[in-house]
């Protein structure tokens, strides 16, 4: 309860702060979004019924999505949605591992993620593996939770780290793909990932979008920097 009162005291706090500032991209930015968002769902309906089955198999009949309380746009929190890929009892699982690996730890205090991750599923690993467990942002874009371009979605304490450049990502809807996705990921430091975020903002244009969206494609299917 109190770090859900820290987070809502914060966001509020980020709210305050951000004002009511519209997007990067404004009205052009928001109609590609909705647009190809629909486009996403109708084109990619077997595939995510498909994942779905997968997901709930592997899964012991558990949820299939999962989603995660994010910082979005002004520092509004949403849901961000995901296939599941791990265990129901993750929190307790990396708690555990944590507490019993120090390196490990260190590897999670610096970038928020773990190679070896004893919460992901068989199925979740493959799901990551492609970033087919973000498909389900899907339906964010379409909400105005997130667009198809933009920085990833952090977390409170995640935001912190940003220091000046939380603006930035305040200023824009966080995105299912962008310039960190397509530059290595995982294989690139935080604070690289923060510059990209702040320069991603900073020189916003529209054909940079489009050029980011057809670097996806490769980076995708070369799996680089993903687990």
């Amino acid at each position: 309860m109190k770090n859900a009162a820290r987070v809502a005291d914060r966001s509020f706090e980020l709210r305050s702060r951000a004002g009511a500032e519209p997007p990067i991209g404004g009205i052009t930015k928001r109609g590609f979004d909705i647009v190809g968002a629909l486009s996403a769902i109708l084109l990619l309906s077997p595939l995510l019924l498909l994942l779905a089955m997968l997901v709930k198999f592997s899964n012991g009949g558990g949820s299939v999505l999962y989603g995660h309380r994010r910082i979005g746009r002004n520092g509004e929190p949403f849901r961000c949605l995901k296939f599941r890929t791990m265990v129901e009892n993750g929190d307790e699982v990396l708690a555990m591992h944590l507490a019993r690996n120090p390196r490990c730890r260190a590897e999670w205090e610096a970038t928020r993620k773990l190679q070896d991750d004893p919460r992901v599923t068989r199925v979740g690993a493959v799901l990551r593996k492609l970033s087919l467990d973000e498909l389900p942002q899907i339906f964010n874009i379409l909400r105005g939770d997130m667009s198809i371009v933009g920085p990833r979605p952090v977390v409170m304490d995640e935001l912190e780290l940003y220091g000046a450049a939380a603006e930035c990502y305040l200023k824009s809807r966080p995105g299912l793909t962008g310039l960190w996705q397509v530059s290595g990921r995982n294989d690139v430091s935080y604070c690289a990932r923060v510059a990209f975020d702040r320069h991603y903002v900073e020189n916003w244009s529209f054909s940079s979008d489009l050029k980011i969206i057809v670097r996806t494609f490769p980076a995708v299917l070369s799996s680089r920097g993903s687990y």
